[in-house]
């Protein structure tokens, strides 16, 4: 879908999704930032918004900037989804509400408090482990895919089989919101494989008694949702609960890797463990951009962005915009960063972050007693997608306390 776009806003010939910049997408975010509130990218003819108080409001304002037709560059108005929509990320009100207030309940403080003890042991376990066999190593394949794919998996309530498809299906997925380049090309030949392979683990028979798939199964059978819906909000769980922790977890080590003095105040404080995470969310943003698509025309500043038409919003250049944060380029423990947009905002904010922080609580909590300093022992190599800001190996030397 094209239309004429009136010479007064600002245009970018920048491809958000070409490999040099998802390489280092700073230098672009600075760029769409400076040029103004709403900027037209002329590659894949849609709006952009980069500042924090626009991205903001646009999140928060489900009303005009809709997420039913799809939070990625395809309009799902035109064009067939490559699976069945998320019935919480690519839906609004009414049809997002009932999903959404299940899983809420399921991911709740009590889910959490049950969680937590049992987390920790994993992680002390997990961290025990890896010191044991050396304290030099990859940390993305040795502690921040291992762990949230052994806790993530069991709360769920899935086998321990097969689960390492979680990752491969997580990252095609995320990469699909992006435009059909080289790597929605790479992960396309086992779409089918790893779909059938999540779609069998959302059905009710293979899923552990008291999991949080069969407690979802437990509310369709109480009508607080269909039998239909059960296995698509499992299937949500499954699609962003594992990649994004994954990602956060590889920021906070990368963080503290290149930033010791703060890894010597969390070890004072590790109260602080919490902090870290939003920081490090804030700082990287493993989720680095989501679309809307505007229900009318809606005025952002002195720009009017038609109706119908696509907006990308930079979540990671918001989340380091200078108007909103002071030295935004640092990461700092002293900044209360609970206002970054990296898990969205509003009513499409991500319901699982809780849970999230609680993955890294535990893990965190295990190094800082453990560890006294982590220091980089190579040179990082990113881990290119379209939507997540990722690590594909991350050397990293620890000291142990």
């Amino acid at each position: 879908m094209t239309a004429t776009v009136p010479a007064t806003i600002p245009t970018s010939d920048v491809d958000p999704f070409a490999h040099e910049v998802l390489e280092d997408p700073l230098p672009m975010h600075a760029a769409l930032r400076e040029a103004g509130p709403v900027v037209h990218l002329s590659r894949h003819d849609v709006y952009a918004m980069a500042r924090y108080a626009e991205v903001h409001a646009a999140l928060t304002d489900w009303q005009d900037f809709q997420s039913a037709a799809g939070v990625g560059l395809s309009n799902f108005r035109y064009e067939e989804p490559w699976r069945p929509p998320s019935l919480l990320l690519e839906a609004d009100p009414p049809r997002h509400d009932a999903p959404r207030r299940v899983l809420q309940k399921v991911l709740g403080p009590r889910a959490l408090r049950r969680l937590h003890e049992h987390w920790r042991a994993d992680a002390e376990a997990l961290v025990d482990e890896v010191l044991a066999a050396g304290t030099e190593f990859d940390a993305v394949p040795v502690l921040t895919e291992v762990f949230p794919l052994r806790v993530f998996p069991d709360a769920v309530g899935i086998a321990d089989d097969g689960r390492e498809n979680l990752l491969p299906y997580g990252d095609h997925a995320f990469n699909a919101f992006g435009p059909a380049n080289d790597l929605v090309a790479k992960g396309a030949p086992r779409v089918a494989e790893l779909s059938g392979w999540v779609a069998a683990q959302c059905r009710r028979e293979v899923l552990a008694p008291g999991g949080f798939g069969a407690e979802i199964w437990a509310a369709g059978d109480r009508g607080e949702i269909t039998p239909e819906q059960a296995p698509l909000v499992v299937r949500s769980l499954l699609t962003a609960g594992v990649d994004t922790t994954v990602h956060a977890l590889s920021a906070i080590l990368h963080a503290f890797a290149t930033h010791p003095a703060q890894w010597d105040r969390l070890r004072a404080e590790p109260s602080l463990a919490r902090v870290a995470f939003d920081e490090a969310v804030r700082w990287e943003s493993p989720v680095q951009t989501f679309f809307r698509t505007a229900t009318t025309d809606v005025r952002v500043g002195d720009v009017v962005v038609p109706e119908g038409r696509k907006i990308l919003m930079f979540l990671a250049a918001a989340n380091r915009d200078p108007r909103r944060w002071a030295d935004p380029d640092a990461f700092d423990l002293s900044r209360d960063p609970s206002g970054h947009v990296g898990f969205g905002m509003g009513i499409h904010q991500c319901v699982g972050q809780h849970v999230a922080r609680l993955e890294a609580e535990a893990l965190l909590t295990a190094l800082a007693r453990r560890v006294r300093a982590i220091a980089p022992a190579g040179t990082p190599v990113r881990h290119h997608n379209n939507t997540l800001r990722a690590w594909e190996s991350l050397p990293v030397r620890l000291t142990p306390a």
